[in-house]
């Protein structure tokens, strides 16, 4: 009851604020097109910067940045038209990304709601989680490589949330510096949509089941 009532004691408007991301990383999970992906990411960008529980203002304009730079990602390219038919085990790896992502977010948020912390950390870590099973279900979801910005920014934005949960309860000036968790996620994103666009030169393609068209 604990966990619940540390949700149920924010008004709802609140609620929302913090749960529109990680609804929003699993819209774009399920629905295909760069359209989609470039508007939640700038919809998410937005939104960091209107929730101050996530941090400084400085800390939210680092992650408003962030998303910014997954939109435009995002925009880069149209989405490429498949050379091929639908492989027998896409289906069945999207059940699988979803069934992994619910029950390892099921886990965790368990473990979570047995500790004694106090609300708006119960809040921040199990925001945390829900952000990462939906990264991690957006990454096994969408098999164009340049939307795994998207699961890395919402995997790197989970993991902001448990850093600060994790500070609240450690002593003072632990801890990473502010900011390196941002910095770490811009790096990875810039890192996934060059690997994107190498892929893009070589296999004439983003979709990643078109790299096994490649041969030596």
């Amino acid at each position: 009851m604990h966990f619940v009532d540390a949700w149920t004691s924010l008004p709802p408007y609140d609620s929302l604020l913090l749960l529109l991301p990680p609804l929003l990383v699993l819209v774009t999970a399920v629905l295909p097109g760069r359209v989609v992906a470039r508007a939640a990411s700038l919809a998410i960008g937005a939104l960091m910067l209107v929730v101050p529980e996530l941090g400084p203002a400085a800390l939210r304009l680092a992650w408003a940045a962030v998303w910014g730079a997954v939109a435009l990602l995002s925009a880069s390219g149209g989405e490429a038209e498949r050379r091929d038919e639908p492989r027998p085990g896409t289906l069945e790896s999207g059940v699988v990304g979803l069934l992994l992502a619910s029950v390892l977010f099921a886990i965790l948020v368990v473990a979570l709601g047995r500790e004694d912390l106090p609300a708006q950390a119960t809040r921040r870590g199990s925001l945390g989680l829900l952000l990462m099973a939906a990264g991690l279900a957006h990454l096994m979801l969408r098999r164009d490589a340049l939307r795994a910005t998207t699961s890395f920014a919402a995997l790197g934005l989970g993991l902001q949330w448990i850093e600060r949960a994790a500070r609240e309860a450690a002593l003072e000036g632990s801890g990473a510096p502010e900011g390196a968790v941002p910095l770490a996620t811009a790096i990875v994103v810039m890192l996934a949509a060059r690997a994107a666009a190498v892929r893009q030169r070589d296999a004439g393609s983003a979709w990643v089941s078109h790299a096994h068209d490649l041969h030596d």
